[in-house]
């Protein structure tokens, strides 16, 4: 099929083809050319037939030859992750874990169904549409459970404690979720549950929905809602590969690395910004929306609020929870 100019470039860069390899199609054209010209000199008495096959066969051995830029996959498998369905992903298996207690959003997604589930499949908003204070609260008595307890921050500025919904960041995105994921609705002032949704809730219990909201996190989801940097580079585009890569070394300056050298031209979206270089803003966004606002939001890895402020050369490393290797499955 051929490629239109706004179509994701097939090189696997995470841009699209006008911006990519569009440039360099006549080179693509020579090295097409000399393959058929090779083929056919050592190969003469080929049918057409025949000539299309061996040439789709060297396309493909190309396509699928691993590639040191992206860590060793090849440019088919960098395709799959950037651009495939969440439920077409390949080389990855997504699993729901039995105990989904350290996980903060199915925790706080449970306290909110279960609100619903006492009244009839609904509750009240307040005024401006956040939840009820009542929920809330129950909200904030979760956190010693989870792993980030340990680091005893504030509630001013925990993203896991609040005294309403609009200064509790993860119980915020949770609710933003199970919207975008279709489990809720607001009407009329109140959260409405759907029937269906209770139904299954009732049935197989809150796991049914881990998968849900993984997907409503990873594929349509504003990974920069909760910031106000107006660089519009859209991480989640790459959230396998991150996660593939962190699960590897659990190092953020690695994961850094490896980012800049598969996808390079995201250096070069991001110009000098007040104080920071370019790079420095691509890691303070990984940190920030892929680590901090997602990953750990999920319970999958934890990281030391205190690495924010080191410097650049020393090494920062995140703690990967078993949540993480329980629901993710690589087998590259």
């Amino acid at each position: 099929m051929k490629l239109g100019r706004n179509d994701p470039c097939s090189c696997g860069s995470g841009k699209k083809f006008k911006r990519c390899c569009m440039d360099n199609v006549s080179k693509k054209q020579a090295e097409a050319l000399d393959d058929f010209s090779n083929i056919l000199a050592m190969n003469p008495n080929l049918t057409e037939d025949e000539l299309n096959i061996a040439i789709e066969h060297k396309m493909d051995e190309r396509n699928n030859k691993p590639d040191a830029a992206f860590c060793g996959l090849s440019p088919t498998q960098m395709f799959n992750w950037l651009y495939a369905p969440f439920n077409e992903l390949t080389d990855i298996t997504i699993n729901t874990p039995d105990d989904l207690s350290s996980c903060p959003v199915i925790c706080y997604l449970e306290v909110i169904l279960n609100e619903a589930m006492q009244s009839d499949g609904s509750f009240k908003s307040t005024k401006t549409g956040n939840l009820p204070v009542k929920i809330v609260k129950q909200a904030n008595a979760l956190l010693p459970q989870f792993a980030v307890a340990k680091f005893n921050t504030p509630e001013s500025i925990s993203h896991y404690a609040g005294i309403n919904e609009d200064k509790f960041d993860a119980l915020h995105y949770t609710r933003i979720l199970a919207e975008i994921a279709g489990l809720i609705y607001r009407r009329s002032g109140s959260y409405h549950i759907k029937k269906s949704v209770q139904k299954t809730y009732q049935k197989e219990g809150v796991q049914a929905f881990f998968k849900p909201m993984l997907e409503a996190a990873t594929s349509k989801y504003n990974w920069g809602y909760f910031d106000g940097w107006d660089q519009d580079i859209d991480l989640k585009t790459f959230w396998v590969f991150m996660l593939w890569r962190l699960q590897k070394h659990a190092c953020v300056n690695q994961l850094l690395k490896d980012v800049s050298i598969a996808f390079p031209d995201l250096l070069s979206e991001l110009p000098s910004y007040g104080y920071f270089t370019g790079e420095q803003l691509l890691s303070l966004l990984i940190k920030t929306r892929f680590i901090d606002r997602f990953l750990q939001f999920w319970g999958f890895v934890l990281m030391d609020p205190k690495q924010s402020f080191n410097r650049e050369n020393t090494p920062q490393k995140v703690e990967v929870q078993p949540l993480l290797t329980q629901t993710f499955k690589f087998s590259v």
